[in-house]
C-alpha cells in the first residue's frame, strides 16, 4: 500500500488538532531562507564565496537560487572551475543569480530583462500562459519565498551570463556549418543579430546530410524555397524547453505552425524526438539543436507533397504514367491525389489509366477556398471538370476533397476520396451503353423523356435497373410499361434538377423530384439511401448530370410507411409499438389504420390499441383485403396519381 505524506510549505508549520499548516513563522533573511527552501547547497556556496554578509545584511534583493539537484547536475569540470580561482568565479556566478531589488513572480513579466548584480549582465525572464516562469530558461520551481531583505525563487538549474546573440551561437559552432552557410545565402544573418525573442531549431550538419542531394541542391539554389525552409525553423516567440508541457502548435516565421511537445524528458517537434540539445541561450533568443531538417510544404514540389501525404498508390502511378516532369518542375498546377482506398489494388499502367491520371492535374494553381459551384477546371489532358459545392462537402466531379489543401513551391495538392469517373456522354448515352438499364431505356422512350436526358443541364437520376423493374409483378409491370403517362410520373419521381453526387449526401438530405413528393436521402455505412432504397452503384457521371443505380422502384415515403403500418397491425402490434417502430406519431398510426378499416370488407377487424387474437379465417380474409389497401390509399398505379 502506498502512503502519501505532505509537508508544510517553507515558512509555515502544523498546529496540533488543526488541518494543514496554519502557523506562519517569522521571516528570516535570505541566507537563512536558502536553507529552509531546499537550496542548502547554494547557502553553502554563499559561505564559500563570502557572500553571506551581503545577503544577511540590509538591502532588498531577488535571489534566483539553484536547487540542490541543480548543483548536483552541473558537470564536474564546470563546478571545479567555479570553486577554484580564490572563489571569485563562484562569487560572480552567484551575483549573476541576484537582482538588486525585490521581484515577486507576478512582477516577472514575459520577455522582461533585469540587470543582475554581476557586471550589469541581464537576466532574461519569460512568463508563459501555462503559468511557468523561467529565468535564462531555468524554471522557477519554488517561487516567492519571502525573506526580511528580499525574496528567493528556487530554480531548477544553474544559470550563466549570456553575451552572444543567436547568430553568434550558430556562427561559432562547427556542427552548424551548413546551417550557417544557408542562413547567409537566404539573407537572414542580420535578422538573427538584431533584438528579438527568437526560437531557432538549428539543424546540424548531420541533419542536412540526411536529405537527398537533388532535393537539397534544389532548395539551396532557390532563394524563395530556402528562405521558407529556414523560417520554418524559427518561432516568433522564445520557447525554453521548460515551457513545453504538452503538444502545442506554435507559429513560425514562415507562417505555418510547428507542433512543439514533450515525450517524457525529451522535447519533440511534430511528434518526433529530434531535439538533441536544448536551451542554448542568446541575448535575442534561444537555440535548440535538431538532427532532422524540417522542409515545409511551401518549399516542396508537387511530387514531394504527394510523397508526404499518405497517397502512395497515386504517387507511384503518376510517376509510372510519365508525369514526373510536371510534378517536379516549376509549372503552376494543382494535383488531385486520390486516397489509397479509391484504388482497387494492384493497378497496372494502361493507356486508359495514363489518360485518366492526366485529368487529375489541373492547369492552374488553385486553393479549395476559391472554388465555387459550377466552376469548370481544365486538366492537363484537356478535360473540363466541374465543381460542386454542398453543405457538407466540396467536390470535383465525383471526387470530394478529403483533407486540407497542401500548398507547395509552385503548385497545390487536393487529396480526394475517389478516383475520377470522367463524364463521356449525356445521361441518355450512359444508360444506353449499359445493359442493366435496357428496360429503363425503353421506358424512357415510351414516356417521351429521352430529349430531357439528352439536353444540356444538370440532372440527378436515381435510375432503376432491370432488376428494379423485374421486382414488379408481371401483370402490373406489363401494364405500366405500356402506359406512357404513368411511366412519365414514375420516372420523373426518380429525377431531380441539380447535380448531386454521393459525397453531397449527409445523414438527412432532401431533394425535390421533377414530379411527386420530396425524396429523403441519407448515408449509412458508405451507402446512399433514397426513400430507404439503397443506391447500388453511385456517381455515374454524365455531361449533363449524374446517375445513381437503384435495384428497386422508389416509392413515396408516405405510401411505404402506410404499407409497413398495416403489416405491423396485421402482426398484432399495438398502436404505440407501431409508432415507435416507424418513428411516426401514434395519431398518424391511428389515422392510417382507420382509413384501412373503412376500405376493408372484413367485419372482425381488431380495434385500436393492442388488437385481439385473430382466428385463422379472419386472418386469411384480412390478408386478402390488405392487398387492396395501397390501391385504396394511393391509386392503382405504382407511384400514385
Amino acid at each position: 500500500m502506498q502512503v502519501i505524506t505532505y509537508e508544510c510549505c517553507p515558512g509555515y508549520e502544523k498546529v496540533v488538532g488543526e488541518k494543514g499548516c496554519p502557523a506562519a513563522l517569522p521571516l528570516v533573511n535570505i541566507y537563512h531562507t536558502l536553507g529552509a527552501v531546499g537550496a542548502s547547497t547554494t547557502q553553502l556556496y554563499t559561505d564559500r564565496a563570502e557572500l553571506r554578509p551581503e545577503i544577511e545584511g540590509p538591502g532588498s534583493f531577488t535571489f534566483f537560487a539553484p536547487s540542490n539537484e541543480a548543483w548536483a547536475a552541473l558537470p564536474t569540470e564546470i563546478l571545479d572551475a567555479l570553486v577554484s580561482n580564490v572563489n571569485i568565479e563562484l562569487l560572480n556566478a552567484l551575483h549573476y543569480h541576484m537582482v538588486n531589488k525585490r521581484l515577486t513572480s507576478e512582477e516577472l513579466k514575459h520577455g522582461a530583462t533585469f540587470t543582475s548584480m554581476y557586471q550589469d549582465f541581464n537576466v532574461h525572464v519569460h512568463h508563459y500562459p501555462t503559468g511557468i516562469v523561467t529565468v535564462n530558461c531555468a524554471r522557477l520551481i519554488k517561487p516567492d519565498q519571502h525573506a526580511t531583505n528580499g525574496i528567493v525563487h528556487v530554480v531548477d538549474r544553474v544559470i550563466t551570463a549570456i553575451s552572444n546573440d543567436v547568430h553568434t551561437i550558430i556562427d561559432v559552432d562547427d556542427d552548424l556549418e551548413t546551417l550557417r552557410t544557408a542562413i547567409a545565402a537566404a539573407g537572414l544573418t542580420a535578422m538573427l543579430e538584431t533584438d528579438g525573442h527568437y526560437t531557432v531549431f538549428a539543424p546540424t550538419n548531420e541533419a542536412f546530410e540526411k536529405i537527398p542531394q537533388e532535393t537539397l541542391n534544389r532548395i539551396l539554389g532557390d532563394p524563395v524555397a530556402l528562405r521558407d525552409m529556414l523560417n520554418y525553423h524559427i518561432l516568433r516567440n522564445m520557447q525554453c524547453a521548460e515551457s513545453i508541457v504538452t503538444g502545442t502548435p506554435l507559429e513560425t516565421l514562415q507562417g505555418t505552425v510547428l507542433e512543439v511537445g514533450c515525450d517524457r524528458n525529451a522535447m519533440t517537434l511534430n511528434g518526433k524526438a529530434i531535439v538533441t540539445k536544448t536551451d542554448q541561450l542568446g541575448t535575442n533568443g534561444v537555440v535548440h539543436y535538431i538532427n532532422e531538417l524540417l522542409i515545409p510544404d511551401s518549399a516542396k514540389t508537387l511530387l514531394e507533397l504527394a510523397d508526404g501525404s499518405n497517397v502512395p498508390t497515386a504517387t507511384r502511378l503518376f510517376v509510372e504514367a510519365g508525369l514526373h516532369s510536371h510534378l517536379t518542375g516549376s509549372e503552376a498546377l494543382t494535383l488531385i491525389a486520390p486516397q489509397d482506398d479509391a484504388f482497387k489494388g494492384g493497378e497496372s499502367m494502361t493507356p486508359a489509366l495514363k489518360t485518366l491520371l492526366s485529368h487529375l492535374i489541373l492547369k492552374e494553381r488553385l486553393s479549395s477556398k476559391s472554388l465555387y459551384h459550377g466552376q469548370e477546371l481544365e486538366t492537363l489532358g484537356g478535360l473540363k471538370l466541374r465543381v460542386f459545392v454542398y453543405r457538407n462537402n466540396l467536390c470535383i466531379e465525383n471526387m470530394c476533397i478529403a483533407a486540407h489543401d497542401r500548398v507547395g513551391r509552385f503548385g497545390s495538392m487536393f487529396t480526394v476520396n475517389k478516383l475520377l469517373s470522367p463524364p463521356t456522354g449525356t445521361v441518355m448515352d450512359l444508360l444506353k451503353n449499359q445493359d442493366r438499364f435496357s428496360v429503363l431505356v425503353g421506358a424512357l422512350q415510351t414516356a417521351g423523356l429521352t430529349e430531357l436526358l439528352n439536353q444540356q443541364g444538370a440532372l440527378t437520376f436515381f435510375a432503376p435497373t432491370n432488376d428494379a423493374f423485374n421486382s414488379i409483378p408481371t401483370a402490373e409491370r406489363n401494364r405500366l410499361l405500356r402506359n406512357s403517362a404513368e411511366l412519365s410520373r414514375l420516372l420523373k419521381f426518380h429525377l431531380s434538377e441539380g447535380l448531386l453526387v454521393s459525397g453531397g449526401v449527409s445523414s438527412h438530405t432532401r431533394v425535390t423530384p421533377l414530379q411527386g413528393e420530396r425524396l429523403e436521402l441519407g448515408m449509412r455505412n458508405y451507402t446512399v439511401y433514397v426513400n430507404r432504397v439503397p443506391v447500388t452503384d453511385a456517381d455515374l457521371m454524365a455531361t449533363n448530370g449524374v446517375v445513381h443505380a437503384v435495384s428497386r422502384i422508389i416509392k413515396p415515403l408516405r405510401q411505404e410507411v402506410r404499407d409497413k403500418a398495416v403489416e405491423k397491425f396485421k402482426a398484432e402490434l399495438s398502436y404505440t409499438k407501431i409508432s415507435q417502430g416507424l418513428n411516426i406519431s401514434r395519431s398518424t398510426v391511428q389515422s392510417i389504420i382507420r382509413k384501412w378499416k373503412e376500405y376493408s370488407t372484413t367485419a372482425n377487424l381488431p380495434r385500436h390499441g393492442r388488437p385481439p387474437k385473430l382466428t385463422d379465417r379472419t386472418r386469411r380474409a384480412l390478408v386478402r383485403n390488405v392487398t387492396k389497401c395501397p390501391k385504396l390509399l394511393e391509386s392503382s398505379s405504382v407511384l400514385g396519381s
